[in-house]
């Protein structure tokens, strides 16, 4: 298995910026790459581009499946003194896989500092079940990740609800906590929406937008806490809603996603 860092640390860059790196099949979903390695390489190729600056907001399109060399053609659209905005577009064998805005910004002073998003109130990672156990058909990527269902229901239970919250970290105990770290594992919960299925059907995430709501990453022993909640479902579409905490319970991310779904 391909290790987190090890695979950032596999990056090329060519004099423009482009960054290529080959995913294995340890990172894929189904036939395409994980959407959270998708983004996490993406913001990496994007970050030469603002030096210094903490990425604030990405908004992601998983355009097309990717897998084997890719690479990450980085655009500056505007440097501003406190913004800077960054377009990326993945490209792998197959063509276009993804498309993506990193808007960065500098920390300035403000009369305002809130955050109106409690944690959810669950058990301790170390007291909480194995989100996969022992289950050998479990998707490659989340190998690459301890996972610990937390609250709600896994995929094809019939329930009522869409709303689950997972204990996660990678498994690589070189994985920094940075923004790309995080923007990686915080795709890992399968759409909440899977939970409500009597049946196995295949879905497909379309678009992402995250938005960081601290430069100040931080967590204990790796651990996050992410709750997400399907929010609609009609016409073979899905929204959710996705919150990420550190240990802590301080808010780090939240999100939106539009899933597919064929069946």
């Amino acid at each position: 298995m391909a290790a987190y860092t090890d695979l950032l640390a596999s990056i090329t860059r060519d004099a423009g910026n482009a960054a290529s790196v080959v995913i294995p099949d340890t990172w894929m979903q189904g036939r395409t790459t994980y959407g959270g390695l998708t983004a996490a390489l993406c913001l990496e190729a994007a970050m030469p581009l603002a030096p210094g600056m903490p990425v604030r907001s990405a908004q992601v399109a998983f355009v097309g499946p990717v897998g084997g060399p890719v690479t990450c053609t980085p655009t500056l659209l505007r440097q501003g003194k406190n913004t800077v905005f960054v377009s990326v577009r993945m490209a792998g064998t197959e063509g276009v896989a993804a498309e993506a805005i990193f808007a960065f910004g500098v920390a300035r002073p403000s009369a305002l500092s809130f955050a109106n998003l409690p944690a959810p109130d669950v058990t301790a990672p170390d007291e909480t079940p194995s989100y996969f156990g022992d289950n050998p058909n479990r998707p490659n990527f989340t190998r690459n990740f301890n996972m610990r269902m937390a609250a709600g229901t896994r995929p094809i239970s019939g329930s009522d609800t869409g709303d689950v919250s997972i204990w996660m970290r990678h498994v690589d105990p070189a994985a920094p906590t940075d923004a790309v770290a995080l923007l990686a594992i915080a795709d890992a919960p399968p759409p909440a929406a899977m939970s409500m299925f009597t049946a196995p059907a295949r879905i497909s995430s379309m678009t992402w937008m995250a938005e960081f709501l601290t430069d100040d990453i931080t967590t204990q022993d790796g651990w996050f806490l992410a709750r997400h909640v399907a929010e609609t479902a009609r016409d073979g579409y899905s929204s959710q809603a996705m919150t990420l905490w550190n240990s802590a319970g301080d808010p780090m991310m939240i999100g939106r996603q539009t899933i597919a779904i064929f069946g």
